[in-house]
């Protein structure tokens, strides 16, 4: 059995790590040469797996499966190294592999992780490769849009989805985040102080979101733009005094996958 690891000490340990380095984009290549580690991108086909940490024969081994669509360089395949390297870095985990006591497992990155082990590797690399520090001068004092989620995508060189969730954890705007498939909802995100926590209709996706729009195909085309929503139209447990609340939704769909980042003005 592996001990769980504070989320503070993991913050410290990954963000000592990125503040090394002056670039905003955390070099990655240099971490693991400096750390003697081998990182293999290869086939392993598509679905199964995104990353793999192995212990054997006294040296650690990275594999990284290209087959999901990591690509050496690319912003799921950094998510994806950052995530491994935190099974790496974090004591536990590494005395753990290297003890036998914890199995090298598939990691899959890009989802809402519900297994501890996971979210750790998980949250390391959000610390990694946007630290704290970094971050929070970049929005300082800066008006929330989703304009600024994809400057700042930009500047560290991650995902929407990864620099969505590390803004609601630390952000200086509180906003929710929705991802669904096939029209229901797998899993939402919000900061602490964003003032509705579940969607109405749950697990389906409320018919009146863009996103619901989407998936309903009542609209496929002018659908990449923020627009207004309703609060009564999309959350629960909405008071009379709310009821004219209005929020910003804007979505990202891709084939039958959507995500959607909603906030207040």
């Amino acid at each position: 059995m592996t001990n769980s690891t504070s989320k503070n000490n993991i913050k410290e340990l990954a963000e000592y790590i990125a503040l090394k380095f002056n670039e905003k984009s955390t070099p990655l290549d240099i971490i693991v040469k400096q750390e003697g580690l081998s990182v293999f991108y290869d086939n392993y086909e598509r679905g199964t797996f995104d990353g793999m940490t192995v212990y054997d024969d006294d040296s650690f081994f990275i594999h990284i499966n290209i087959d999901n669509g990591n690509k050496e360089g690319s912003v799921r395949g950094r998510f994806t190294l950052a995530h491994e390297l935190g099974h790496y870095f974090i004591d536990s985990h590494r005395v753990s592999l290297k003890n036998g006591l914890l199995q090298p497992h598939p990691s899959k990155t890009n989802i809402k992780q519900f297994n501890a082990i996971e979210r750790e590797a998980d949250y390391f690399a959000s610390c990694l490769l946007m630290p704290e520090e970094k971050f929070k001068k970049d929005i300082f004092k800066k008006k929330f849009s989703f304009n600024l989620i994809d400057h700042l995508c930009s500047e560290y060189n991650v995902s929407r989805t990864a620099c969505a969730f590390r803004f609601s954890d630390i952000g200086n705007h509180p906003i929710m985040i929705i991802y669904a498939e096939n029209g229901i909802v797998k899993w939402t995100h919000c900061s602490n102080d964003f003032p509705f926590k579940s969607l109405i209709s749950n697990p389906k996706v409320p018919e009146d979101m863009v996103m619901g729009e989407y998936f309903n195909k009542t609209r496929k085309s002018d659908i990449y733009k923020t627009e207004q929503i309703w609060a009564i139209d999309c959350f629960n447990f909405v008071k009379k005094e709310d009821t004219q609340r209005k929020f910003y939704e804007h979505c990202i769909p891709y084939r039958d996958c959507a995500l959607s980042i909603v906030w207040e003005d």
